[in-house]
């Protein structure tokens, strides 16, 4: 038995009322949410800088190369043991989280031991911002219109990094990150006065695109 049996439809706490359609669903790209949410490849270069460091801080001292070496070798487990675990913690929330946009909301469900399902209507959205980090995937952040908070605790690591005072509910890790923000600003188009701003492709890290509230005419 699973501890998501309980959902009527896989990812949502209910059965959408009728006249509401499931438009996408999906999940973080376990690989790209451990080195994003959980800085494996980072973790990995400081590592290896220690394991250097600690070489030649032995061939320094007078130690002989092959002692040097063993003598970082011998903790070598440890750093494999670290990054291992954040590899594992990028897998498990990728198993845990469904995202899916019908429309007439967004609904995050995550949570490896505790699930959590946060309901997000369109008309609560003020922007919503594309990141790419190449070869297509992206984070997806969702600007809510004030007074309208969820804290950023309960929402990460599916929220925009550093936005603490202002959290950001954020679809993270998609594989297909510019096709769900289509699917979301044309499904936002039919419920609110919004638009697709500067939907230009990005290079690796810079933002792909936003969706604001739609110009007036003059």
């Amino acid at each position: 038995m699973s501890e998501y049996d309980f959902e009527p439809i896989r990812g949502l706490p209910e059965v959408p009322p009728e006249g509401e359609d499931i438009l996408w669903q999906g999940a973080p790209d376990a690989w790209t949410l451990a080195c994003q949410a959980f800085h494996v490849r980072a973790a990995a270069a400081y590592l290896a800088v220690m394991l250097l460091w600690r070489v030649a801080s032995g061939l320094s001292g007078g130690e002989a190369p092959l002692k040097a070496i063993a003598a970082a070798a011998s903790v070598a487990p440890l750093a494999l043991v670290a990054l291992t675990l954040l590899v594992f913690l990028g897998w498990l929330n990728s198993r845990s989280t469904v995202y899916t946009i019908t429309s007439r909301r967004v609904v995050l469900r995550f949570g490896a031991a505790f699930t959590k399902a946060i309901n997000i209507p369109f008309p609560i959205i003020e922007s919503a911002a594309l990141k790419l980090y190449g070869e297509g995937a992206g984070d997806l952040a969702l600007t809510l219109k004030a007074p309208n908070k969820i804290a950023f605790l309960q929402l990460w690591p599916h929220a925009r990094p550093w936005k603490v005072g202002a959290p950001q509910p954020t679809l993270r890790g998609l594989s297909d990150a510019r096709a769900v923000a289509d699917i979301l600003a044309t499904a936002m188009k039919s419920e609110v006065d919004i638009e697709l701003v500067n939907p230009a492709p990005a290079g690796r890290g810079q933002t792909g695109g936003a969706l604001g509230p739609a110009p007036q005419a003059a």
